[in-house]
């Protein structure tokens, strides 16, 4: 809640005008708590998971020729019973495990200092804390995501997560309420380091998620905005270490791939592209050598 009753007296403290951002932000959260702004996490969760895959449902469903191209194991089809059972699961684990963490986890936010007053954080700075967040989870998920693919963590925990082979959006979150609670540590750290705007943390949660859902999404599009962000992993990346499953032994990156390149574990997967490559040239040059003896021919029965 803010300690001010007017735009005027805000704009008094500040010694300056409001933005139309920062107006709008006091006119929905003057009258609000804290701990009211900080459960918008639970909603804009339930939304993105909700919403966010639904046109990969779409594509699935279709089949169109044009997309399929793109789709990394084209073999493997999901119906839509299975698709809406795999979000049935997700839901539930939303409702008895991530919304109920959401809603204990307020005072831990409060301690690290993430405010909810005026001013707003420039852009610069949003995206200069974002930056950390994705850097520092994704360094800390790189070595618990290991971890979990010993004999023991994948056992008991984490083949929940690989069931699905062929990974599809609304399967992102899908995993044991233990890997949620353990893989909830890396999203707090990032924030504990360089706490900042409810509005930074609430961007940070979304984008986060939204990240997830395009990793497993099953589809590597070429006009990706993700393709022209620096040592971004994306779908076909994290693709395969769902597809080799249970020996894994690579690409435990969550976001980046730098942590993989630096520790070898890319190496089978740089190993597979090199082969996949190798066996498209192949294939290119086979296809042309017969169509130039096809033509040759022609030409001489002319």
């Amino acid at each position: 809640m803010l300690p001010y009753a007017s735009i005027s007296e805000v704009e008094v403290a500040l010694g300056r005008n409001l933005t139309f951002a920062e107006t709008l932000w006091f006119n929905y959260s003057a009258t609000k708590s804290d701990y009211f702004l900080y459960c918008h996490n639970i909603l804009f969760l339930f939304l993105i998971f909700s919403l966010v895959p639904l046109p990969l449902v779409f594509l699935e469903l279709k089949r169109l020729s044009f997309f399929d191209s793109y789709k990394i194991q084209p073999k493997v089809r999901l119906s839509l019973d299975e698709m809406f059972r795999c979000y049935k699961d997700v839901m539930r684990m939303f409702f008895l495990v991530v919304g109920p963490l959401q809603l204990v986890s307020y005072p831990s936010i409060k301690m690290i200092g993430i405010r909810t007053g005026l001013p707003l954080p420039s852009g610069w700075e949003i995206l200069a804390q974002l930056l950390v967040y994705f850097l520092v989870e994704d360094y800390t998920n790189y070595w618990i995501h290991r971890f979990l693919h010993n004999g023991w963590g994948y056992e008991k925990i984490h083949c929940v997560h690989h069931e699905y082979a062929a990974p599809i959006g609304f399967a992102a979150p899908y995993a044991h309420w233990a890997e949620i609670l353990i893989l909830g540590i890396p999203s707090f750290l990032g924030p504990a380091m360089a706490p900042g705007h409810i509005v930074t943390f609430w961007l940070w949660i979304a984008l986060r998620q939204i990240e997830a859902i395009d990793t497993h999404s099953g589809y590597d599009f070429p006009w990706s905005i993700t393709k022209y962000i620096p040592f971004y992993g994306g779908a076909e990346y994290h693709d395969y270490h769902h597809y080799v499953g249970r020996q894994s032994n690579s690409n435990f990156a969550s976001v980046f791939t730098y942590c993989d390149y630096i520790y070898g574990t890319d190496k089978g997967y740089r190993y597979q592209k090199r082969i996949l490559q190798k066996l498209k040239e192949d294939l290119a040059y086979g296809e042309q050598q017969n169509g130039g003896s096809y033509k040759t021919q022609q030409s001489k029965s002319d």
